[in-house]
């Protein structure tokens, strides 16, 4: 059973997923999630598993022109991710009984309403875990 210290905070006691986008460019990635990781810590959450989608670091972009220029360009407006990105992470919180999930990566108010639903949990963009 979960225990949570303060209501107000819903990642206290909370089992929480990380998750980020980043250009094939950026080499220190996993620094970024590190932190993303301590915040979620302080708060009270437990950090149970990573997700990572790379833009760019797929030798598909070679075929079609002007693929390195979109490299720090989300996937999709909606969702940031590939649709299945999406459908993993889904996948992944439902088998392990996730809480909450926390992106690296700053989400616009619909991106987080739509990520919200298609997860069944609370997305939290790191700007908003202090």
């Amino acid at each position: 059973m979960k225990r949570y210290r303060k209501r107000d905070d819903p990642l206290d006691g909370a089992d929480v997923v990380i998750v980020g986008l980043f250009s094939a460019k950026e080499k220190d990635f996993e620094l970024r999630l590190d932190r993303l990781a301590a915040l979620v810590e302080a708060c009270g959450g437990r950090v149970v598993g990573r997700h990572v989608q790379r833009r760019g670091a797929s030798d598909r972009w070679k075929e079609r022109p002007g693929g390195a220029a979109r490299m720090s360009e989300p996937f999709s407006r909606r969702t940031l991710l590939t649709e299945g990105k999406v459908r993993e992470i889904a996948e992944a919180c439902r088998a392990a009984d996730i809480d909450a999930v926390a992106f690296v990566n700053t989400l616009t108010p619909v991106q987080q309403t739509v990520l919200t639903e298609l997860l069944g949990r609370p997305v939290f963009s790191g700007t908003e875990i202090h």
